[in-house]
């Protein structure tokens, strides 16, 4: 699997909340930072941030692209179930076939259209 393939996979997992599927997607040293999360490990991450899915309406991917041999840069839009919609940014950083690092950087809210 390309990078992209396991970032996408590990999207696609959140998304219908396959928690074996992310288990095997992320290193055992997995970190996950956003402007809310500092520094979280898988844990943490599994148990704060995962099960959150069912907060959205919709979720796509914009724009997956490899920066380098490690990272990924991901551009995603979403719709919540309140309607509001958002696009957010991250780098995933995949070592052996497993995600690594997450750092989250939130966009702001856009209009529909």
């Amino acid at each position: 699997m390309s990078h992209v393939d396991v970032v996408r996979a590990a999207f696609a997992a959140y998304l219908v909340q396959d928690r074996t599927a992310m288990d095997r997607l992320l290193a055992e040293d997995f970190v996950f930072t956003s402007p809310q999360d500092d520094h979280l490990d898988k844990a943490a991450f599994l148990a704060i941030c995962f099960p959150t899915a069912d907060r959205l309406r919709h979720q796509e991917i914009l724009e997956a692209v490899a920066i380098d041999d490690e990272q990924v840069f991901v551009r995603y839009a979403y719709e919540l179930k309140t309607g509001e919609r958002h696009r957010n940014v991250e780098v995933m950083t995949v070592r052996d076939d497993r995600i690594a690092e997450t750092q989250v950087y939130f966009g702001g809210s856009f209009p529909e259209g």
